[in-house]
């Protein structure tokens, strides 16, 4: 099984919204149904990253850097041309 560490975009707020689960398509399908707390409001957002890991723990710990400022800097370079485009992030 594989654990998965994600990105959305929101075109409403031009933000990110970075999340972890352990089955990918049932959760961006959850996101773009509005089941979501904290993307309900955000929509329409569009999966633009993700990484998978086979240790939930590692996936976690991703999830936990990408939410910090030297993550947010590291998404910035690996994705420069979507962001060019598309966020204030």
């Amino acid at each position: 099984m594989f654990h998965f560490v994600y990105i959305l975009f929101s075109h409403k707020d031009m933000g990110i919204y970075i999340g972890f689960t352990d089955n990918l398509p049932r959760r961006i399908k959850e996101h773009h149904q509005g089941n979501v707390k904290s993307t309900e409001n955000r929509r329409p957002i569009d999966l633009i990253y993700f990484e998978g890991y086979k240790n939930k723990k590692d996936a976690l710990q991703r999830e936990m850097y990408l939410k910090t400022g030297w993550g947010r800097n590291y998404l910035k370079k690996i994705i420069k041309n979507y962001f060019l485009n598309n966020s204030k992030i």
